[in-house]
This record gives structure tokens, sequence and C-alpha cells, in this order.
């Protein structure tokens, strides 16, 4: 019997143990999709306790928590509760964890940042407690201390196209002194989503940050234009888009305006008429990415804020989410064909958080490869509800069944926590176990320079010669 998580913890044969030592655990990490902010990161927040730190915003441990019947109040915070009393609530939750990946992130976590090594549960919890605060009191366990002593590179945070980038500038400023990089990702969702109530009140905004009133379309597009421009100058190389469903529709220009006007009259827009307007916008997009030389992802098949009581009392982004199931491959292979189609499909990502779209996404992305550069439609990382061990190994498995898996670009953590650099960890040992199992089969062959090309090339140089950071 092995011992929990041990020094082989997920290395199951003696070829991924050398994979792992020698060419993975040492490699720098570029995260370059992640929910991370630019503000903190920027002001060196430093946090008075382990509960700031490991469960402010982690809707992942909250709904561990809610699961386990822990009151809203120990998850989210509450009147009259202390954060001992809300880490205490999680410490007990953690033994009913097994089987999900938090289990193992959540020791990871305490024992790769904080040299603690109990187990997580009730009766440890005020050791735990105790020896944590005392190394976030003592110094080096600041935000910039977390993203250095993970060995980061690259940290691309997610931004709306009217941010002001003000702490991207500043960052940019220190980026010597820093030692890694903090870069802007654009991310246009408000602009797309016509029917959501915010969405009048969001042009203003976007038009104040472009300096323009967007009183038409053609004003809509040229700020889209200007903004993405300006993320370009700050450093931002990269933008992502949430499509909950993907949108396609034949539309014209004239068409596309004549619905958006619609919407700034307060009339309503029929789901036809949305799927016009986001499938032209998006092509709009997708050309100025290529133009701009970006990298493009689509996130798809999220079915988000499924809870209205939840929602209306916590807001976004608080555990209230899951998997969509909406049809991918007709609505991604036509935006993709008619980007394509004009040689301007740009360098694309796609995810889609149901797991059975895996070989869906692999099959499609082989159609539109090309152009001199290898991997340039990418199958992207198990995301989210798929970042587990079985999701990972689906997804790596897909992409090699169909693909190259070689060129694939890796992880990210797509977190708001910014503990949650172990995620990479966690999958490199599960990729290097992998390949270690093929070679020990005989399905791959025991050559250490091609084992390390693709092992260093999966965990960070593909991610490098992709972004072009």
């Amino acid at each position: 019997m092995k011992a929990f998580m041990d020094h082989d913890f997920m290395l199951n044969n003696e070829t991924a143990k050398q994979l792992y030592r020698d060419y993975a655990a040492g490699m720098p990490i570029i995260d370059y999709h992640c929910h991370l902010s630019q503000q903190e990161i920027y002001e060196n927040r430093s946090y008075a306790n382990l509960t700031e730190v490991w469960l402010y915003g982690d809707h992942y441990k909250w709904r561990a928590m809610r699961a386990n019947g822990v009151e809203e109040k120990y998850i989210t915070g509450g009147e009259g509760v202390s954060d001992y009393d809300r880490f205490l609530a999680y410490a007990r939750t953690v033994p009913m964890t097994v089987g999900n990946p938090l289990y193992h992130w959540s020791h990871l976590e305490l024992r790769r940042l904080f040299g603690i090594e109990e187990l997580i549960n009730e009766r440890n919890a005020p050791v735990i407690w105790e020896k944590a605060n005392a190394k976030l009191q003592g110094g080096g366990f600041s935000v910039q201390d977390f993203i250095r002593g993970a060995g980061v590179e690259v940290v691309c945070t997610t931004d709306d196209p009217a941010d002001s980038l003000e702490h991207h500038r500043l960052l940019a400023e220190q980026e010597a002194e820093l030692g890694f990089r903090v870069l802007p990702s654009f991310r246009p969702d408000k602009a797309l989503e016509i029917n959501r109530p915010a969405f009048l009140g969001y042009l203003e905004k976007l038009g104040e940050s472009a300096d323009r009133e967007l009183a038409s379309y053609d004003d809509l597009l040229h700020a889209l234009e200007a903004r993405a421009r300006f993320f370009h100058a700050v450093g931002g190389r990269v933008s992502d888009h949430a499509l909950d469903y993907v949108p396609w529709a034949e539309t014209t220009h004239e068409e596309a305006a004549l619905i958006y006007e619609k919407a700034l009259l307060g009339n309503g827009v029929t789901p036809e008429e949305e799927r016009k307007y986001k499938t032209y916008t998006l092509l709009f997009l997708g050309r100025l990415y290529a133009e701009l030389g970006w990298s493009m992802q689509y996130h798809m098949n999220a079915h988000r804020n499924n809870n209205a009581r939840r929602l209306a009392s916590l807001g976004v982004d608080t555990g209230f989410d899951s998997i969509g199931d909406s049809p991918v491959a007709v609505a991604l292979v036509r935006l993709l064909d008619r980007l394509d189609a004009d040689d301007q499909l740009p360098r694309t990502i796609v995810y889609s958080l149901n797991p059975s779209d895996n070989n869906v996404l692999a099959a499609l992305i082989g159609s539109f490869q090309g152009g001199g550069i290898p991997g340039k439609i990418q199958l992207g990382a198990a995301w989210w509800f798929n970042d587990t061990k079985d999701g990972m190994l689906e997804q790596l498995k897909s992409l090699g069944n169909m693909g190259l898996l070689p060129r694939f670009v890796g992880m990210l953590t797509d977190s708001r926590s910014f503990l949650s650099y172990t995620r990479h960890e966690y999958f490199r040992r599960i990729f290097c176990n992998l390949l270690g199992e093929w070679v020990e089969q005989g399905e791959a062959p025991n050559d250490p320079e091609l084992l390390r090309e693709i092992v260093q090339g999966v965990c960070y140089n593909n991610a490098k010669a992709y972004f072009r950071f």
C-alpha cells in the first residue's frame, strides 16, 4: 500500500517517475487563462489568515461545503461568523471530498505552499490554522510571493474591454523586479449579451472607455476594435469568450445593425435575432484577432446561474453553475469556416464544459489546422468541472486519438485563487503517468530525447511558442 500523496503521488510506473522528475517538475508555468485580480497582484495583497487566502471567492470549495450540509453563513460569510468558523466548516468538509479533486488540491496547497503535512480534518484543524497563520504573518506569503514561488512566468487575467488596465500598466513598469509578467485577456461577453438587462448600461460604460457614444452598431464595432488595440498596446495577446451556446445564423451587417438599434430602443430581441447579432459580432472580432496576431478562446457549454434565489442574494460566480448540453458542432464549424474562408482564422482554442464534446471537438479542429502553425487550433485543457483526474485523461486521450497530443499547449488554472498553481503539478503528474504507461506497455518508444521534447512541450514550451507573449 502506498502512503497518501507520497513523493510518487499519481506516478504509478518507473517511466512516469523519471519523466516527471527529470522533465516536468521544474518547468516554468504560463497561466494563459485565469480570473486573478490584476489589482491584488499589483498591490501585492497579503492575508490575515488562512480563510482569506483559501476560502474567500473559491466556489469550488463552496459547492462542496453546501453539499456537506454547511449553512450558507459559514460559506460566503454572515453576521457573527468568524473566519475560523468558516475554516473549521471546510476542515469538516474535506474528508467527505475523497474522490473529488478538492481532496488532493487542498492537501497540495497546504503542503507545497505552507509546508503543512497534516491531513485536513476537524481534529487537525487547530494545528493547521495556527501553522498557516504563522506563515502568513511572517512574511514571504503575499500574492506576488505565491506567483514567484510557483515558477510562474506569465499570468493572463480576464478583463473587460471597458477596463482601464491601470494595474496592468503599473505592473508592466515593475516587470524586471517582479520576475513574471501579468498580461490582460480581452473578454467582451457583455457586449455580445444583447438580451441581458444590463446590456444598455454596459454600452454606456464601454462608450466612455472608448470616448464615443455607441449610438449605432458601427459605433459599437469601432469601440470594440479600439479597446482591443489598447489591450494589445498593454501586452494583451489573448481573447476569451464565454459561449454558453455556440451561435450561428446567416446575416448581414445591415441586419445586425437593425437588431442593435432595436435593442437600443428597449425592444425585445428574439432568439434568432440574438444569434444573428452574436454571429456577426464574433466574426468581426475573430478577424480583428487574426489581424492582431492574437489567440482566440471559446469556452462553451456552461449552464450558468441555475439557482435564481441564490443569484439574487449572492450574485454570479458563487457556485451555482453546471454543465450545459447544447450542440456545438454545426455552429462552431460554420464560425471557424467563415473565418478560414478569408484566411482570417486566428489561433483558436476551443473548450467545452461538457466532456461528451471532447471527441467532437478533437475531430473538428483537424479540419482547420494549417498555416504553418503547429497546433493552430487547440482542444483546450480539461476545464472547471472537468479538471479532475478522469477529466484530464479523457481530454488528453481524445486529443491523442484524433490529433497531435505533443502539440498541446497544456494546463491552465481558470482560477480566482492564488494558491491554485498546484493544479499544474496535478496535471503534470497525470500527464507523465499516462505517457509512462504507454512507454512501459510498448505503445510509445523509450526514446529519452523524444519523451523530453513531448513532456517539456506540453508543460511549457508549446504555450510559449503558441502565444508569443
